[in-house]
């Protein structure tokens, strides 16, 4: 079964205003971030349990003319471990192709995009979205052009050279490499994983998976270590989709857990005063200025969950925690992890809840910063 088409639009969902999907777009007239109107959800019966990879969900999904490109992303593990004194299930999403969850949101954009007459598309990240858009256009027979930073170590864009993308280096900031990405889109599609709302519908099988982890059921609670906040979007559009199609019964409590040196959703959400960004070893989660700001704090407050903001040594002694458990994850994620035990000891969550713990991207892609933790030299 595929989903209706008939009222399915972008949607700027600040003024309500809707456009037709067909026509490939990224933002509105005006560069407003959009979403997709919404969709009805599926039940258990709708999934087809024979594919193993997220297009198991694909009756969830925009319809897909064609098949998808895809190479096995999702269906990653749920682990329990002991965090704090009880017990937390980790959803391990770096067990995807490009060692992070990125490639939920690549594979569905990229599939979709296609499908619409995209050949060649545009992405700026020097991290995981950058592999994730390299990766799955070069499985899809598409070209990719990714902008980043002129300072970034070339050690973190092998993985989206080696994929047979183009890398352009942007003198200046990140900030600057955003913009300088902006002022191309005029030439390549702009397949940002910040901008799309396509790549939202790849993030939200991330709820669907869960839902099914759990004998289709939802979870009490989910901790999301956030940046631009596509995972806490994505649970939410997921989670709200079941709801929507009677699968679950309520919606899961969405903690956003971001580093305090660069926390402007929890900040915001914890009516705390901004405050300018500083380095963090959660680097993936350095978003300053995210584009998805209210409605991400929309997200926290629907589902009456919350912000948590981690300090630099909580969030290093989470990644050496876990990684003596055997999870070796970026010390991005391990906040999640870290905030997980901040929630229990002020009586947030409890220990007989039903608690995910998402862990966004493998340990292997920041070797070097686990090694400063460790005090070892490479």
């Amino acid at each position: 079964m595929e989903a209706p088409t008939e009222t399915l639009a972008y949607l700027d969902p600040r003024t309500g205003r809707t456009w037709p999907l067909g026509a490939p777009r990224w933002c509105g007239d005006n560069r407003e971030p959009l979403l997709l109107t919404d969709l009805p959800g599926i039940g258990r019966d709708q999934v087809e349990a024979g594919t193993r990879s997220l297009w198991r969900y694909r009756a969830a999904l925009p319809p897909l003319q064609g098949e998808p490109i895809t190479m096995g992303e999702g269906c990653t593990p749920l682990i329990p471990r002991t965090i704090g004194g009880a017990t937390a299930l980790l959803k391990c999403e770096w067990f995807m192709p490009t060692g992070s969850f990125k490639d939920r949101g690549a594979s569905v954009m990229l599939s979709l995009l296609r499908a619409e007459g995209v050949q060649a598309v545009l992405e700026d990240s020097s991290g995981n979205g950058g592999a994730a858009i390299a990766a799955y256009a070069a499985a899809g027979g598409m070209q990719a052009k990714i902008m980043v930073p002129a300072s970034t170590s070339p050690a973190k864009t092998v993985q989206s050279r080696a994929a047979g993308a183009e890398i352009e280096l942007v003198p200046g900031s990140r900030q600057d490499c955003a913009d300088a990405a902006l002022r191309e889109a005029g030439r390549i599609f702009y397949a940002s994983h910040n901008w799309h709302p396509y790549f939202l519908q790849g993030t939200k099988t991330l709820a669907y998976e869960l839902w099914e982890d759990l004998g289709f059921q939802a979870p009490d609670n989910v901790i999301i270590p956030c940046g631009a906040g596509s995972n806490v979007l994505g649970c939410a559009i997921g989670f709200s989709e079941l709801l929507r199609a009677g699968s679950i019964d309520q919606l899961p409590r969405i903690f956003a857990a971001q580093p305090a040196n660069c926390a402007p959703i929890a900040r915001a959400f914890l009516d705390l005063d901004p405050e300018p960004a500083r380095p963090t070893i959660a680097e993936g989660t350095a978003i300053a200025a995210p584009l998805r700001l209210p409605e991400c704090i929309g997200v926290l407050r629907q589902t009456q969950g919350g912000a948590v903001m981690l300090g630099e040594e909580a969030i290093a002694a989470a990644t050496l925690d876990l990684a003596r458990t055997g999870i070796y994850v970026e010390p991005t994620c391990a906040q999640a992890a870290a905030a997980f035990a901040k929630l229990l000891e002020a009586g947030t969550i409890r220990p007989a809840e039903r608690t995910v713990v998402v862990l966004t991207g493998t340990g292997l892609k920041a070797t070097s910063r686990i090694a400063e933790l460790m005090g070892v030299a490479l």
